[in-house]
């Protein structure tokens, strides 16, 4: 199979430091939590290293070690971290035929800081993620793929997506697409009209709860979709508590019932550790996590979505691309950075099938 990742390159600096050197206040009415560095000091690491990463990049190499052929299109500057990307991508076999290069500014950047639980907080300079034109996405450079998957895209870049979604679609291309918050809040409309050229949509739990006032001012007035399951008090936390935004309420099953209406073939929503929810024609399948004590939790999402993306275009069922895919963002989360935990095929059956007793896939028919 042929895929081509579209989105961002970018070169992590990432900072690990002790709790006792970082304080932390959580919210007690949010679910926010904050780092608090005594300013004008100098703090000690425990470590401080590079790595390569953005959402393009991880998702392309998650891939390429699944053993798909993988071609990136991307845009980086003509720099030393520029040359580092291309490196990485060399030595992990994804092809580099559609990576862009421009002095107009440097390849992005980010340095991560993470202490306590590991979820790290991201400064970013996105650099020349941001400057994807309509010239960089013509149709011919989608000829030939039998997936096209779309990362999140940085300010003008974003404006490109309903252009690289008519692409991808336009050659017959399984099209997967994760935006980023961003993105929907922006670009709301646009992008839920390019929804019915769309065969998976993934976001996660605030990104779907950021489109559910856009959702029901587009529903009918009747928004009761029941499903057919036996009631819980175990159920996953999403089915009991639906989403949640400015006021607006709706049911986790009337979210997937009203963004499919647009025409999406699949809708995946990940909830951290809570697990992910992959609606499809049968119904709702629920995969909850593996449960690990993180390193690192950047590049979860890009490893999660990406597999599952990669083994649902080879026709996969959905409990074995969910099951995949939890398996995965494990392996990267065992890591400080976003793709050392990355899987190869055969190493990623083989802990599935370990994994399969703690990962019971629940199906939700319509």
């Amino acid at each position: 199979m042929r895929t081509l990742c579209v989105g961002s390159a970018v070169v992590d600096t990432i900072v690990l430091v002790a709790d006792r050197n970082v304080e932390r206040m959580t919210m007690h009415n949010a679910t926010s939590s904050f780092l608090l560095l005594e300013q004008g000091i100098k703090i000690d690491t425990e470590s401080i290293t590079s790595h390569i990463g953005g959402g393009a990049v991880n998702a392309g190499v998650a891939m390429a070690r699944l053993g798909i052929d993988v071609t990136v299109l991307i845009k980086i500057g003509n720099d030393d971290s520029g040359e580092k990307v291309v490196a990485c991508l060399a030595a992990e076999k994804v092809k580099q035929t559609h990576v862009l290069r421009t002095d107009e500014m440097p390849t992005g950047t980010s340095v991560m800081i993470s202490s306590h639980d590991r979820n790290a907080t991201i400064f970013t300079q996105r650099g020349t993620n941001t400057l994807l034109q309509p010239g960089d996405v013509e149709p011919d450079k989608f000829t030939g793929f039998d997936l096209v998957y779309v990362t999140n895209l940085s300010n003008k870049s974003a404006d490109c997506f309903p252009l690289i979604v008519d692409a991808g679609h336009g050659q017959g291309a399984f099209v997967a697409v994760n935006p980023g918050i961003r993105q929907l809040t922006s670009r709301a409309s646009p992008f839920l009209d390019s929804l019915t050229k769309i065969d998976l949509l993934a976001i996660n739990r605030v990104e779907a709860e950021s489109l559910v006032p856009a959702l029901i001012a587009r529903a009918d007035d009747d928004l009761s979709t029941p499903l057919r399951h036996p009631q819980s008090k175990d159920e996953p936390r999403l089915i009991r508590r639906g989403l949640s935004f400015g006021g607006f309420d709706m049911e986790l099953s009337e979210f997937f019932v009203e963004i499919r209406k647009t025409g999406v073939g699949r809708v995946l929503v990940t909830d951290g550790t809570e697990g992910a929810y992959l609606a499809d024609d049968q119904g709702i399948h629920h995969c909850p996590s593996v449960k690990i004590e993180p390193k690192g939790t950047a590049g979860a999402g890009d490893a999660f979505i990406s597999t599952l993306s990669g083994y649902v275009a080879m026709g996969e069922t959905a409990g074995q691309a969910l099951r995949a895919a939890a398996t995965n963002a494990a392996g990267v989360v065992s890591e400080i950075d976003t793709q050392s935990g990355l899987m190869r095929r055969d190493v990623l059956d083989k802990a599935v099938l370990q994994n399969q007793p703690v990962l019971p896939i629940t199906t939700w028919t319509w």
